[in-house]
């Protein structure tokens, strides 16, 4: 059955079919034409891949990110990061890279962030004289923070894959290498800007100017700390603090930002349900994806070439990344966790390689398949939303794709990078 199991998903996908179609559809091929279970397995298998209470964070943080996108908070949040470094070679930039980051504290999505602040963004670089080409691409390379700065619905979906981790660890986990790929990126917009000459028009903004920004600023960005503060702290569960979320932006975007009416509610409401039923039609497929390969005893063989290989947890984790960085190539941050994380993660247990530790490797990995071609969804959302070409935009991704497997390797090397902060926060693992 794993014959046929593949063979269709390629030939599926080369044909142009999404990713969720692709799934379920040749999950149906290899339990059909293997004649060894009925087709209503299939169906099971997708129901209780979606029977979940953790999984309704989903829906809930992908909600809040809309109702942020759809009032004041993202302008507030880009003339918040623009005060601090939008006088400096290259600000327009850094603007980016820190309005990302930021907006990453509140969204959980890559595309979320491209597709609202990141556009302005863009935007507002071409005035101020970047190559808008250039704009785009560096929107792509910061929006990749989205899903590893908590919150982070990839890491809700891989917390549910592997039960040696919980949401509120890999939340904690996700800081520090969402701003070092934040700071590589930074760089790369620094080594860029001074060979371009971009320079900024803009004067530093009066003391009473900053503080007045900071302080409108401060209601969006306490958001980040009432989410993460409030998991830490055992006051509620992930799920819980998705549906706070929920509410908090309302209420900021409605009373504390004013501007934002019940048809932008609607809205609201209207795009999150439509990415909801996208992201959770994918999680179904690939549980049933996932289900033929564990019954035809994939992970089982892979675990024993492995141990066969005697590889030290380095060049296990080395192996990793290569697997990965092919494989987000060509398949989405969250089938890709459904599919590899039952296979991959017990051997990289058994290796004694820390759950946070290697459950930040595999994210990191697959959200940088956001930005590659042919498949990166980043590309071709920022280039809807700016109306450039892919092929643009993609000849001035090279030095932002050494940026990440420096920052790859550093994760890799370095596995503090990763443990220090759910070690600090008393998680396990």
């Amino acid at each position: 059955m794993v014959e046929i199991l593949l063979a269709a998903f390629v030939i599926l996908l080369v044909a142009g079919v999404p990713v969720a179609f692709a799934l379920a559809l040749s999950a149906f091929a290899a339990v059909g034409l293997g004649g060894r279970y009925p087709l209503v397995v299939v169906v099971k298998e997708m129901f209780t891949g979606l029977d979940s209470f953790p999984l309704l964070a989903v829906p809930f943080f992908i909600l809040a990110a809309e109702i942020m996108s759809a009032g004041a908070i993202s302008v507030m949040l880009l003339r918040f990061a623009s005060q601090f470094v939008g006088h400096l070679r290259g600000g327009l930039g850094y603007a980016n890279v820190i309005s990302s980051t930021l907006f990453a504290g509140i969204s959980g999505s890559a595309l979320a962030d491209a597709a609202g602040p990141g556009a302005m963004m863009v935007r507002m670089m071409e005035k101020g004289g970047y190559s808008r080409a250039y704009a785009g691409a560096l929107t792509i390379a910061t929006s990749v923070v989205g899903p590893i700065i908590p919150p982070s619905i990839t890491m809700i979906i891989y917390a549910l894959q592997d039960r040696n981790v919980s949401v509120g660890s890999l939340f904690m986990a996700g800081i520090l290498p969402g701003l070092l790929i934040s700071a590589a990126m930074a760089a790369v917009n620094w080594w860029i800007s001074r060979r371009r000459g971009y320079r900024s028009a803009e004067p530093r903004p009066p003391l009473r100017t900053m503080l007045r920004n900071t302080a409108t600023a401060l209601p969006a960005l306490l958001l980040i700390v009432l989410i993460v503060g409030g998991i830490r702290g055992g006051i509620f569960t992930p799920t819980e603090a998705s549906v706070i979320a929920v509410f908090y932006a309302i209420i900021v975007s409605a009373a504390v930002y004013r501007g934002f009416s019940a048809r932008d509610l609607l809205g609201a409401f209207w795009r999150a349900g439509i990415t909801s039923v996208a992201v959770l039609m994918i999680l179904a497929a690939a549980r049933a994806f996932a289900w033929v390969l564990i019954i035809e005893g994939v992970p089982q063989a892979m675990a024993g070439a492995v141990v066969a290989m005697d590889l030290s947890p380095l060049a296990f984790l080395l192996m990793v990344n290569l697997l990965l960085l092919v494989f987000g190539m060509f398949m989405d941050p969250l089938p890709g966790v459904m599919i590899l994380v039952p296979i991959l993660a017990p051997i990289a247990h058994g290796l004694g390689i820390a759950a946070d530790h290697f459950a930040i490797i595999v994210i990191v990995n697959l959200t940088f398949g956001l930005m590659t071609p042919p498949v990166g969804g980043l590309i071709f959302v920022v280039a809807s939303a700016t109306r450039q070409r892919p092929s643009d935009l993609v000849r001035e991704l090279p030095p932002f794709f050494v940026a990440a497997i420096a920052v790859l390797l550093l994760l890799t090397l370095l596995p503090q990078l990763s443990t220090l902060l759910p070690r600090l926060g008393g998680f396990s693992g």
